[in-house]
Parts: structure tokens; sequence; C-alpha cells
């Protein structure tokens, strides 16, 4: 595939609805942003945010600043954002940490809330680090959380009940398989999204998320430096392989393309 330059990538996050006017609607976004504050911890995506944000309008600010709302308190309905520009710098943030891992072969964990979306992304990047001398995780076999089960397809790791693969948001899965690998089999580094992501940095792994814009918690784990890089894009577009041109992009940028 082609490699875009910078100006035509973020031309095609906004064809694609990945970035620009997003889907997610901005009450929804509200509505979670509320939900955080108030403390439900299905919003924290597996970290632990004490009594630091409780208030909604911080993490308006937070998500207007690394996401690129709509940072205007009083719209409440209709359309919201993601800055094109702040998820190219997501992915160049990414490009770096993706480059340390190579250069030191390190071991690296991948798992997606998202496998109807995000699994082809992940897998793609798990290739060429592997290809660059990183140990790829391979989970242990028989794991359980959520009343299903931890399995793993082209390197990444999932959640499955009833022979479907799942949209999560839980922490339970990468408690399951962190728990299960120990400490001599921790990952260095760990690239996910939702609460896969989130407990992954909780318990002090190098983490680095995709975030839509209506799961703040993860742009707020960066701001307060427990994850290591939130990626802002829709996780969920019409068509996966519109997120194609994006991983092109990242590979390349890290020089493993």
């Amino acid at each position: 595939m082609p490699i875009l330059s910078r100006p035509a990538l973020v031309e095609h996050l906004v064809r694609t609805r990945i970035a620009g006017d997003v889907a997610t609607p901005r009450d929804n976004n509200l509505s979670h942003y509320r939900k955080l504050a108030n403390g439900d911890r299905h919003y924290w995506l597996g970290l632990e945010l004490g009594d630091r944000w409780t208030d909604e309008q911080d993490v308006l600010a937070v998500m207007a600043e690394r996401c690129g709302v709509i940072d205007d308190p009083a719209h409440r309905a209709g359309q919201d954002t993601i800055d094109p520009e702040l998820t190219v710098d997501g992915l160049d943030r990414m490009a770096a940490r993706l480059r340390k891992a190579a250069s030191g072969k390190e071991r690296v964990l991948f798992a997606t809330g998202h496998p109807g979306a995000l699994i082809d992304v992940h897998s793609r990047v798990a290739a060429a680090l592997r290809a660059q001398g990183c140990d790829v995780v391979r989970i242990p076999g028989g794991l359980v959380a959520d009343e299903g089960y931890v399995v793993q397809f082209a390197d990444v790791a999932v959640f499955e009940r009833g022979a479907s693969l799942w949209h999560t948001h839980s922490p339970e899965p990468m408690n399951a398989i962190l728990d299960a690998l120990g400490e001599d089999g921790r990952p260095d580094l760990v690239i996910a999204d939702h609460g896969w992501a989130g407990r992954a940095g909780q318990r002090g792994i190098d983490s680095v998320g995709y975030a839509d814009c209506n799961d703040p918690a993860l742009f707020i784990g960066e701001a307060e430096g427990t994850m290591q890089v939130t990626i802002p894009l829709d996780d969920h577009v019409l068509d996966p392989r519109f997120y194609e041109p994006m991983t092109a992009y990242t590979l390349a940028a890290a020089g493993l393309a």
C-alpha cells in the first residue's frame, strides 16, 4: 500500500469519518464524561481515577485538548468531532514507541475490545514487530473473565462468549492475561484499546491505546502519565479497511514498513 503523506492521511481520516465529523453523537459523549465524573467504573476503562475527575467540565476540557471534541459546554446535542491532526500526532507518538520496541526487541502484547474493527490494525503491527525480532506475546490457554473466555486470533487477545467475539470495555480480560503470565512473562509494551489498554497502564506497563471521543478515560490516563500514548479516532467505522492507510503510515513512521 502506498504510504500517504500527513496531509493526505488527514484527508483520508476525514473522508472515512475516522476523524473529523464522526458518527458518535455529542449527547453520547457528554453522557460518558458525566458518568466517568460520577465514579462509574465502567467508564474508567481499567484506570484508577480516584476523586481527581469529579467535574464533567474538567473531563470535557481534557477531551477538547487531546481529542478535539467541541469545547463549548453549551453544545449538548448533534454533531461532535475528533481533530484529525491530533489523530496523526498520536500515531506519530505511537510510531516513536514502536521504534523503541523494535530496537530493544521488546516483548509486546496486543489486545482489542473492538474485534469487529481493530483486530487487523493490531495484527499488522504485531507482524511488523515480530519481523524486527520482537517477542509477540502468546497468551496462555484456558483464560476466563466476565463469564467468557480470553482467546487469541492473529496475535491479538480478544474476548469470546457463546462462540462469538465480543465488544467489551472491561479490564478483567487484561487482568486474566497479566495474572496468568506472571512477572516472568510480563510484557514490556501493550498495544490495545478500552479496558485492555487502561488496565495494562494501571498495572505499570507501557500502554498505547486507541480511543473514541466517548471514551475519555484513556485520554485522562495519558494526561496523568499512566498511559504512554492515546490515539483519538472513531473505533468502529463502516469498513475496517478504512484503517489500513493509517496503519501503513504508522509503520512507515516507525521504520517498520
